[in-house]
């Protein structure tokens, strides 16, 4: 890792969480088909394992994120973007982070912090008898803040990318 540019690292960092999020979507799988058979074949039920689909579900998304951004996989209307030259678009690219990437990230991370240390503050676990106990619902709310911070991250190696390539290195 040594001597590898900064957007490197960021990429590599979110194609590492990233591929961990996809694989969280195969047990959401197995997890949702245990359900089924406890529900129907077995005439029982842990309200906790549902809830952990749910929430594994919200997990994939929010660490996700970043890597759907590292391979421009995100929703982009795209209408002019793609007969743009590389460098017209590297401007594009630079500007969107700056004033739109960014300062949402920002405003997910203010907005969220509280809700997070609330959670952790009061010790809260499912509502629901039965559901997720503490740790795991303040856990899942943590990534309210990691996805901004992963996103951040990401765009800023978008940045650095987009910087290298208007140098033309």
């Amino acid at each position: 890792m040594t001597g590898e540019r900064p957007d490197t690292v960021l990429d590599r960092l979110s194609t590492v969480i990233g591929k961990a999020a996809a694989w969280l979507t195969l047990f959401m799988v197995v997890v949702t088909f245990v359900v089924v058979v406890m529900r129907y074949a077995l005439d029982a039920g842990q309200i906790w394992i549902q809830e952990s689909v749910v929430w594994m579900h919200a997990i994939v998304f929010m660490l996700g994120a970043a890597y759907t951004l590292r391979d421009e996989e995100h929703v982009r209307v795209d209408i002019f973007y793609r007969a743009m030259t590389p460098r017209r678009r590297a401007w594009i690219d630079l500007a969107g982070v700056v004033v739109f990437l960014l300062p949402v990230c920002a405003f997910l991370a203010w907005t969220s912090f509280d809700f997070v240390a609330r959670s952790w503050d009061i010790a809260e676990s499912s509502r629901e008898p039965g559901g997720l106990p503490y740790p795991f619902i303040p856990l899942v709310k943590t990534t309210l803040l990691m996805m901004p911070l992963t996103v951040a991250l990401q765009g800023l190696s978008l940045f650095l990318g987009s910087l290298r390539s208007l140098r033309g290195a």
